[in-house]
């Protein structure tokens, strides 16, 4: 994570912003959505998947849901973290969760995305922002946008049970799965009803 600010750090100083400015920005949009808290409402949202289909939040009521957001398809983490969806979905499908991956590229880059590394979860197209910054995952710096590696676990009745704002690709998965155990021990779902 170090590393990363440190490369955004560069990158923004290209654009005429001292390091200093850089690290001090990044760090107060951290702390912008600070609200943001277990137990709230989860943020609604309605976005096209890679195949065009329209996926409300309102959609998994009675689900829990694990709604991913990432930078960008066909980069290496992203591809990592998807990739370990996938294969670990017969599980997380067994705890009555829905997968919904979230980043600002177009259907049209999903459904590649989707299609060469088998995804068989949605990937909703958030293209002008609105949901990724609903969620406090938006990162900006002028013309340059997208969605920053959180992740969300929304209970049944569509309130916010975990928030992650520092994933790992590699093991977020695994994580997820952990976590979802427990709360569900704590806040049973709703299959069969």
């Amino acid at each position: 994570m170090l590393r990363f600010k440190y490369r955004i750090a560069g990158l923004l100083a290209l654009f005429g912003m001292h390091a200093a400015q850089a690290a001090e920005s990044m760090e107060a949009s951290l702390h912008k959505n600070s609200h943001f808290t277990v137990g709230a409402a989860a943020p609604a949202f309605a976005l096209k998947d890679q195949a065009g289909k329209v996926h409300a939040l309102a959609d998994y009521r009675g689900r829990w849901v694990v709604l991913y957001f990432y930078p960008k398809d066909d980069t290496p983490g992203c591809t990592t973290e998807a990739c370990n969806f996938r294969d670990d979905l017969h599980t997380l499908r067994a705890l009555n969760v829905q997968v919904l991956g979230v980043s600002m590229d177009d259907s049209q880059s999903h459904a590649r995305f989707a299609e060469k590394y088998r995804l068989p979860f949605p990937l909703l197209a958030d293209t002008d922002g609105v949901a990724t910054r609903a969620y406090g995952a938006l990162w900006s710096l002028g013309p340059v946008k997208f969605a920053k590696r959180h992740s969300f676990i929304i209970d049944p009745e569509g309130r916010l049970a975990k928030i992650y704002r520092d994933v790992k690709p590699e093991t977020h998965s695994r994580e997820l799965q952990k976590d979802l155990v427990e709360l569900q021990k704590v806040k049973p779902d709703t299959r069969g009803k």
